[in-house]
């Protein structure tokens, strides 16, 4: 095997000769000289022929192992012969160690520049200093520029907006979803901003986007002849949205059947009064009764609502049903939304031990009753509900009504994956109310159409779902007539908007890691630049 020269190992395949070499401190000084054959002028690429002077370089290298490396590089300056160059002298570039204007290497430079795509300005500089090299943010953030943006639309463009900040000002991601990487990122989402970036930019042909009506606009303006798609997951949000609408509009036809119900396992015990029920000091009572008691006293001042609502920070409707609702049913609608503990399955056994003993028991032996059937809490929680039986404040125990919310995950679930006593309450529902039932069914029949793409069947469901269905239903179903062709687009073409909303998430992250200090432009280069793979952003969640 040959012998390498110290060329080899420091400068593999660069044209450069080493003439000496010292250590001090920890730092690797590296004298060396360009051997490459004369450059070409920068101006008129006309090679040099005559050595006008050589001049040392200092550049930073690399670190060798726990040491710093320093290039000490002679270089030559070379006159340009060409009589109409402007350019009377020019100095040569070693390829892949010197570049003009820079004292770093160009291996160095790279380094720097993966650190900072990564990481950004403070924790990249952080890293660069355990790994002892010298750039500080400001440096390492001039090294990011973004790329060109083609002039050309892909194909297949995907669009979505993010947050700046939720609820206040947002951006637009622009992904060419066949490759799988962002396109552009536009400073807000509104429509004339999409629509000037498309007439820039011709070329798409589909458009995979979500069901806000500012990109619809832009693309009938901009772009009419390309094919809208609706995304699939945002469409089985909106189904769900109304499916939950209309289990909460339904809800007491579930808590009137589990009344009607038989209660079980609870024994038959001697009548004994209890203290008279009163309504538990919580945080949420008495927020709605000083919120109450403001409301209407700016009313008898004869405020209007939206006065009120600037002043208490509240939403107008909110003020409006505290001016038309009784205090003793918003009393009992803030006691109804109390979240049932674990607790909960145990109380009615609780009660009628504390009626039994006449009051006389110990929380203690409540606690180790409980325990034995199933109970899981801790110790004090039973002690709390003993207090407050003894107090007067304890509430009713309540028939177990699913949430709305749970019934809603239960029927957008396919039903394989229900477990046997999910299966089993979700027919209890269905029982308890018709119209909870249709839209079940409808729900199964839409979910069936996106997960096996049967677009030709939708404007039949549409039809079924606005003759009989509840009104949430009806409202969704109406939605989907007015975006119906890139509704049948999304439920009969492969595409959609998943790889744009993992690009959603990575933007998010990105722009949380900045902690807010970084402008638009910085944020925009590191979205472009930072380097991604469909596989690596797979389909995300929706923004937050």
């Amino acid at each position: 095997m040959a012998s390498k020269t110290v060329e080899d190992v420091l400068f593999p395949g660069i044209d450069v000769r080493v003439e000496g070499m010292s250590d001090s401190s920890g730092i690797l000084v590296v004298e060396a000289v360009s051997t490459a054959s004369p450059g070409r002028c920068p101006n008129c690429r006309k090679q040099a022929r005559r050595v006008h002077s050589t001049y040392q370089r200092t550049l930073d290298e690399r670190p060798f192992g726990s040491r710093r490396v320093i290039i000490r590089l002679r270089v030559r300056r070379y006159f340009c012969d060409r009589r109409s160059c402007s350019r009377t002298t020019f100095v040569e570039q070693v390829p892949g160690l010197s570049a003009r204007y820079r004292r770093s290497s160009t291996g160095l430079a790279g380094w720097l520049r993966s650190i900072a795509v990564e990481l950004g300005g403070r924790p990249a500089a952080r890293l660069c200093h355990r790994l002892r090299l010298t750039a500080g943010r400001t440096r390492l953030l001039r090294l990011l520029t973004a790329p060109v943006v083609p002039d050309r639309a892909p194909r297949v463009l995907g669009v979505d907006e993010f947050a700046f900040r939720k609820g206040c000002t947002y951006g637009t991601v622009l992904v060419d979803v066949e490759a799988g990487r962002v396109v552009d990122v536009l400073p807000d989402r509104t429509s004339e901003t999409f629509a000037a970036w498309l007439t820039d930019h011709p070329g798409a042909e589909i458009i995979c986007r979500d069901r806000a009506t500012a990109y619809t606009k832009a693309v009938r303006e901009a772009a009419p002849h390309a094919l809208e798609v609706a995304d699939r997951w945002h469409l089985l949000q909106n189904l769900s949205a109304a499916v939950e609408k209309t289990c909460h509009q339904h809800r007491d036809c579930m808590r009137k059947r589990a009344e009607e119900e038989p209660a079980t396992e609870v024994p038959e015990l001697p009548p004994v009064l209890l203290p008279p029920a009163e309504l538990p000091r919580t945080q949420i009572i008495e927020r709605t009764r000083h919120r109450y008691e403001d409301i209407h006293r700016l009313l008898e001042k004869r405020w209007t609502i939206s006065a009120i609502a600037r002043r208490l920070n509240l939403d107008r409707k909110t003020v409006r049903r505290f001016r038309d609702t009784d205090l003793d049913e918003l009393l009992a609608s803030a006691r109804e939304r109390r979240p049932n503990g674990v607790l909960e399955p145990f109380k009615a056994y609780l009660n009628a031990r504390f009626t039994e003993a006449q009051g006389q028991v110990s929380g203690t032996r409540l606690f180790l009753e409980v325990q034995a059937r199933g109970y899981r809490g801790s110790r004090q929680v039973v002690r709390k509900h003993l207090a407050a039986l003894r107090a007067g404040t304890a509430e009713p125990v309540r028939a177990d009504v699913p949430s709305p919310r749970k019934i809603t995950s239960w029927i957008m679930r396919p039903r394989e994956t229900l477990t046997k006593s999910q299966d089993e309450r979700l027919f209890q529902v269905r029982l308890a109310c018709p119209d909870i039932t249709r839209a079940c069914d409808l729900a199964w029949a839409f979910a069936d159409l996106v997960r096996h793409q049967r677009g030709y069947l939708l404007l039949e469901w549409i039809r079924q779902a606005e003759q009989d269905a509840p009104k949430p239903m009806k409202g969704f179903a109406g939605f989907l007539r007015q975006d119906l062709d890139a509704v049948t687009a999304g439920l009969t073409l492969p595409w959609s908007s998943g790889v744009v909303e993992g690009h959603v998430n990575r933007v998010k992250t990105l722009k949380r890691a900045m902690y807010g200090r970084a402008s638009f432009e910085l944020l925009r280069i590191r979205i472009l630049t930072q380097p991604a793979t469909p596989l690596q952003w797979a389909s995300g969640g929706e923004e937050g």
